[in-house]
């Protein structure tokens, strides 16, 4: 594998071949990994809604479990794996919210179903029973029936500014490639092999 002197370059190339891949229904699916300012670990599923040099994209309700581990412990990971490319990018690195417009542009473009369900869900709190989400969510329909349903000030998106980019491509008896992409303090990237 030829890795170019730039993540991002590489990340691009394998991005577009899991979009382009029959079989990979959403290729921004990716486990994000988060921890609370003690250091105790959760991981879950979650969507990419964007990326650039700038960092990745995610939105959330940032009262659930995730948006408070993030505000007490500003660090986190991503994982990528693309099973049928036998391909996996890990990124690590610190969070900075995302701008008021692009939560507000990307709110926006939401279904309107999933902007209301953004409005009833008291995400990661507990629920009582399906029938209470349910009211809840004819509630708020019927509260944004004649208006614009807007952004929950509690909703809001989020960058992962990465400080390290792992990839890693599956080979014949564990022979893999992984290539280490640490970010200098000077700026620029230091790129490693590294053992499988």
């Amino acid at each position: 594998m030829n890795a170019p002197a730039d993540p991002f370059a590489l990340f691009e190339q394998w991005y577009a071949e899991a979009q382009a891949q029959a079989g990979i229904a959403e290729a921004n699916a990716v486990c994000l990994a988060t921890s609370t300012k003690d250091g105790l670990p959760s991981a879950r599923m979650v969507l990419m809604k964007g990326w650039d040099e700038s960092g990745f994209l995610l939105f959330t309700n940032m009262d659930s479990r995730k948006g408070k581990e993030l505000a007490e412990n500003p660090h986190a990971a991503l994982c990528f794996y693309w099973e049928e490319l036998s391909k996996q990018v890990r990124v690590e690195g610190s969070v900075v919210p995302a701008s008021t417009e692009e939560s507000d542009a990307y709110f926006h473009s939401r279904p309107l179903k999933s902007r209301i369900g953004a409005w009833a869900s008291r995400q990661s709190r507990p629920l009582e029973s399906k029938a209470a989400l349910i009211a809840e969510v004819a509630k708020q329909t019927a509260r944004f029936a004649t208006r614009e349903v807007t952004r929950p000030p509690f909703w809001a998106g989020f960058r992962l500014v990465p400080e390290r980019m792992e990839f890693w491509q599956k080979g014949e008896f564990r022979i893999h490639d992984r290539h280490c992409y640490t970010r200098r303090p000077e700026g620029g990237w230091e790129h490693t092999l590294l053992y499988p």
